[in-house]
């Protein structure tokens, strides 16, 4: 009888184990790969924010030009993207700074 009780409490300690196990798995995954793209959206939401007219900058679908107008109440931005063509667009597709990259005017 005694043995038995001995066996199932040997078999519930595993269980410990394992849950240790997946905390650390958790952790890992936090800490390279949640962390990083939280980090990541903080700096594009903090660069949409701060966006002034003569910026250049580059949006979602991949269009690079200079910020014209910011209306901040309908959280819209106008883009020129070549001479005399602008391009409204939502100010949460704007994604990058462009001062690096060429842009064709």
């Amino acid at each position: 009888m005694n043995s038995i009780i001995l066996a199932a409490q040997t078999q519930q300690g595993g269980g410990y184990s394992m849950i240790i196990m997946m905390v650390v798995i958790f952790a890992i995954m936090w800490f390279f790969m949640i962390r990083p793209q939280q980090k990541k959206q903080k700096e594009i939401r903090n660069f949409q924010n701060s966006l002034t007219e003569g910026t250049k900058v580059m949006t979602g679908g991949g269009l690079y030009g200079t910020v014209k107008k910011v209306d901040l109440e309908k959280n819209c931005v106008e883009i020129e993207v070549a001479r005399g063509v602008v391009v409204s667009c939502d100010r949460s597709y704007v994604f990058a700074d462009a001062t690096g990259a060429q842009l064709t005017k």
